[in-house]
């Protein structure tokens, strides 16, 4: 057992572990750990993606509150997402019926199946999922207006890979596949670790779409351990208000995610961050 360790401007973030994999792909450094506390865990590049006991205040925190309040939600488009998580989350809702999951690298997907079964579980092989291994920012360039009742970006920091999912000709093409009612989200960094990201990153979604709000929660793993999830939509903010029926059929199933709790991370604006967005 050894550290490893994700160092940070001048901060380590680590879990005591063995390596299980490390190998490049034609993207990027993919590492595949056992840590002691949080079980089997994905670094991509050297950062923190995803371990089992980790992954669940991340994955209910981007997909409940986009699923409990789009007006419909029949067709999803997840962008990233390569370990099956958030997949799997959008799948526990009934009412989707075909799910498009767009990762770029399929060996991560790969060894996400072979070393971290329990994150992606059942929808892996739910006949309503289609993953197709590719650039998701071509997808969404291309993919009819008005294609989608949400999409959902579930990508890693943005260098690499997923440096093209953070400008506004993507968000453009977001906001379009979008069907009237729909909800975008996609995570947003860490309002400490990557301030300077986070806050332009909400700047021009909601410049994009009109109504966006962040929303803070933490996920331990990641720098600093405190993260946000960044929501929009073109008809208001409907991301705060979540269907009664939807969430009776998946808040008590959720370790996280409830709709008190999402209440309460909208609220939770630090000042500092609120002062910068609401000059």
């Amino acid at each position: 057992m050894s550290w490893i360790d994700e160092p940070h401007q001048g901060v380590r973030y680590g879990l005591r572990g063995e390596l299980l994999v490390e190998e490049s792909t034609a993207f990027q450094h993919v590492t595949v750990i056992h840590s002691e506390r949080y079980g089997n865990g994905l670094l991509l590049d050297g950062c923190w993606m995803t371990a089992e006991a980790q992954e669940r205040p991340y994955h209910e925190a981007l997909v409940h509150p986009a699923l409990c309040s789009a007006h419909a939600i029949e067709r999803i488009l997840v962008i990233g997402g390569g370990d099956g998580g958030t997949a799997r989350e959008c799948l526990r809702h009934s009412e989707v019926q075909h799910l498009d999951m767009v990762e770029i690298d399929g060996r991560v997907v790969e060894l996400c199946k072979e070393h971290l079964p329990g994150i992606g579980g059942a929808a892996w092989t739910d006949p309503r999922f289609q993953l197709t291994v590719g650039d998701g920012i071509a997808w969404a360039a291309e993919a009819p207006d008005a294609s989608y009742d949400v999409v959902l970006v579930d990508g890693s920091d943005p260098a690499g890979p997923a440096e093209g999912l953070f400008n506004r000709r993507f968000f453009q093409h977001c906001r379009r596949i979008l069907r009237r009612g729909g909800v975008f989200a996609t995570q947003s960094e860490s309002p400490e670790a990557f301030r300077a990201v986070h806050l332009a990153m909400v700047r021009l979604i909601r410049e994009v779409f009109g109504h966006a709000d962040p929303m803070y929660g933490w996920v331990p793993m990641y720098p600093s351990g405190w993260w946000s999830w960044t929501f929009a939509a073109v008809d208001g903010p409907r991301y705060r208000s979540p269907k009664a029926k939807r969430v009776s059929r998946i808040a008590s199933d959720c370790e996280v995610w409830s709709e008190r709790w999402q209440q309460g991370a909208f609220l939770a604006v630090p000042a500092f961050i609120e002062r910068d967005l609401n000059p």
